[in-house]
């Protein structure tokens, strides 16, 4: 059956998020190390572990999951957005919860310092904002596809930080018919129910459809759940585990076009 529509995820994908938050632990840590005698290396550790332990404590922490919103997104989220009362929650929750990552990593490194853990907690936002990366073959891929297929973006996680994402790119909204977040929708990849809701959307089959995506656990597996074809993109050559298999792997997105030709 001919392809209609393409989807995307975002993070990762189109955007490329590890290396905006990577880049914005490496400043912030730089930071600490001017007041102290510290290996900011060695305090990006220990501020992420802090923090991914500290975000499973709560009581939101299943709705996150079920959503797609990870630690490190708590650390600058504001959480504004969203029906949900968990968004509430998380809006009262993410201040303290960014102060004590910060000094509870300081603290792991033998530094007692909440003034500084409290300014590195604001910085840290501040850092990520100043960072919205896009992979260099993105603006030229969606140019190739755009007049051929729909285009939908189908991304997992807070309301307001999916769109302040966007936001950060505005080049990249008009290339989308649809854009759905799964904060807003109420449930996130890999639910059956999200990928149902973008083919109505679309108004398209699920043979009509192609998921393209980084994570084997979300975009694969459901893309896979509901019948639709699917390009995991690999870009750091990972192992293919488990029972989530892609239809197709790619390395770049560049990969896409000549495949949905073959279709």
């Amino acid at each position: 059956m001919t392809i209609k529509a393409v989807l995307f995820d975002l993070d990762d994908t189109l955007l490329w998020d590890d290396r905006s938050v990577k880049e914005a632990f490496e400043a912030t840590c730089q930071e600490a190390a001017r007041h102290y005698d510290i290996d900011p290396a060695r305090l990006e550790e220990e501020v992420r572990r802090e923090a991914r332990a500290l975000y499973e404590t709560f009581d939101t922490f299943p709705f996150t999951k079920m959503i797609g919103i990870n630690p490190f997104e708590g650390l600058w989220a504001n959480f504004t957005h969203g029906h949900q009362e968990e968004f509430r929650k998380l809006q009262a929750l993410a201040p303290d919860y960014r102060k004590k990552s910060w000094t509870r990593g300081l603290k792991a490194l033998g530094v007692e310092d909440a003034a500084l853990g409290e300014k590195l907690a604001e910085l840290f936002p501040a850092e990520r904002r100043q960072r919205p990366i896009v992979y260099e073959e993105t603006f030229e891929v969606l140019d190739q596809l755009k007049s051929k297929y729909k285009l939908l973006l189908l991304t997992n996680g807070s309301p307001d930080l999916q769109k302040e994402k966007l936001a950060g790119v505005p080049e990249l909204l008009p290339y989308f018919d649809h854009i759905v977040i799964s904060g807003e929708f109420g449930e996130g990849k890999p639910a059956a129910s999200i990928f149902h809701h973008a083919m109505e959307l679309l108004q398209i089959s699920p043979e009509e459809g192609v998921m393209i995506g980084d994570k084997l656990t979300t975009d694969i597996m459901g893309s896979n759940t509901v019948g639709m074809r699917n390009m995991w993109i690999n870009r750091h050559e990972l192992e293919l585990t488990g029972e989530n298999l892609p239809v197709h792997q790619i390395r770049s997105l560049r990969d896409i076009e000549p495949i949905l030709a073959s279709l």
